[in-house]
């Protein structure tokens, strides 16, 4: 993590529009950065959300001011979410204590957002202002909350490599959301601008926004509306201005600049490396039911070539071997393969990939894809794309297995009921079978002559 201080002397805001690399920054054009994604027939016309994450009052104004004022214009819906009150930004103020300071802040950017998107009302979290990474879950949760599917939704977050511990916590929570939710990510640097160097600068990833002259005024009155961060408090030590001009520089131009580096969630992949069994697929009785209960809907005894999309430690990938001459397991996460390998080594016919789905996915056909407790980890356009994966890759008489949890899965958009339905809907096969119990719901999709005969 770099030091820095808000009071040292920074890289001044012209080092960087001279910069030769700034001419490579691609232009975003807001007309089209804001216009709602194409949406499959027949699903319902949605209009296209902004979504802008701040880790303390006036970050939303720094960073991505403009394009709020822009997208208001333009009849978007803007929703800001704040996640502290930024009361810790004097902390040896003799003038106000944190708690006013909190009070100071709140009031400061309900004007500042009012400014940019008139009507609007950010959501204010409250969480303590430094402490952001101890509640990134509940912020991701928050997010995802907020946007839902995410398809026509540009969610605009703090850079995670700013150095700043609350902005980068902001940003990896965004991020998370963004995967969860299919929304597009962008990220603004703050502090980098003042502590950073441009031969430090991930130009290939920077986009530019454009603004209007309107906007960029809209910009620079919301952001006197923070006067408790861009005028001292009062004349006494430890009141002083903490955004200096030669800081706000930085953020006056017609430009507004974002990283674009795609999105990470790695919320499982830690899961998997703190517990090599995580869901207790190996000692409770209610995973080891679940298995036999997937198996049993099986309407072969074998198959020639299976996938199982999602194997996490591969317990259920074991059982499923026998049943498959060859059998392919993906997962996302490299501790989860890592766990896998280590249960399969003695399988002959298992071959374990990192896959994030739908985007990667195996050659070839099978006859039998299996989907457990996995399909709810998607976003909702994401697992459309699974749905068409699978159409493309199943053969005529192949057999599709879903198999989740029935109750809410909290901090991401889908649950086990909400996968079922798409797939259903999807229209891969006849549905051959559904268990569904208080907790667990398995559905079996295929060709109908495939059920066993009960004379034979």
């Amino acid at each position: 993590m770099v030091t820095f201080a808000h009071d040292a002397p920074g890289t001044e805001a012209t080092a960087w529009r001279r910069h030769p690399r700034r001419r490579e920054v691609r232009a975003l054009d807001p007309a089209r950065l804001l216009a709602p994604a194409p949406a499959p027939a027949p699903a319902p016309e949605r209009g296209s959300v902004l979504v802008v994450v701040a880790a303390h009052p006036d970050d939303e104004t720094l960073g991505a001011g403009a394009l709020v004022a822009e997208a208001h214009a333009r009849g978007v819906e803007v929703r800001v979410v704040v996640l502290t009150d930024g009361e810790a930004s004097h902390p040896d103020s003799p003038t106000h204590t944190p708690a006013e300071l909190a009070g100071l802040r709140r009031e400061e950017v309900r004007a500042a957002v009012d400014v940019l998107a008139p009507g609007s009302t950010p959501w204010l979290l409250g969480l303590p202002d430094g402490a952001v990474a101890a509640h990134e879950d509940e912020v991701v949760a928050a997010l995802v909350g907020l946007v839902g599917d995410g398809r026509d939704t540009v969610v605009v977050a703090p850079w995670r490599g700013d150095q700043h511990p609350d902005h980068e916590a902001a940003g990896r929570a965004a991020a998370a959301a963004a995967v969860r939710t299919g929304a597009r990510l962008l990220e603004y640097p703050v502090w980098f601008w003042h502590w950073g160097r441009p031969d430090l600068a991930p130009w290939s990833d920077l986009r530019a926004v454009r603004s209007s002259p309107v906007a960029r005024e809209a910009k620079a009155r919301a952001m006197a509306a923070h006067r408790s961060q861009v005028a001292p408090l009062s004349a006494a030590p430890g009141d002083e201005a903490l955004l200096s001009p030669g800081f706000l520089a930085h953020f006056a131009g017609a430009e507004e600049l974002f990283v674009e580096a795609g999105a990470t969630d790695e919320a499982l992949e830690q899961v998997h490396r703190r517990d090599a069994d995580p869901w207790g697929t190996d000692r409770r009785w209610y995973e080891q039911r679940k298995r036999s209960l997937l198996l049993a809907a099986l309407p072969r005894a074998s198959f020639l070539r299976g996938l199982e999309v999602g194997c996490s430690t591969g317990a259920l990938t074991a059982e499923l071997a026998p049943r498959c001459r060859e059998l392919v397991a993906l997962d996302a996460s490299p501790a989860a393969l890592g766990h896998a390998r280590d249960r399969l080594a003695l399988l002959d016919g298992v071959r374990l990939e990192a896959a994030v789905v739908p985007g990667e996915w195996p050659e070839g056909d099978f006859d039998l894809v299996v989907l457990s407790e996995t399909g709810y980890f998607l976003s909702p356009r994401d697992l459309e794309g699974l749905v068409e994966r699978v159409r493309a890759c199943l053969t005529d008489d192949g057999v599709l297995v879903l198999c989740h949890w029935r109750h809410r899965v909290e901090g991401w958009v889908l649950d086990g009921p909400d996968v079922h339905r798409v797939v259903a809907a999807a229209g891969l096969g006849d549905v051959l079978g559904a268990w569904v119990d208080r907790d667990v719901e398995i559905l079996v999709i295929g060709p109908t002559d495939l059920l066993p005969d009960p004379r034979a």
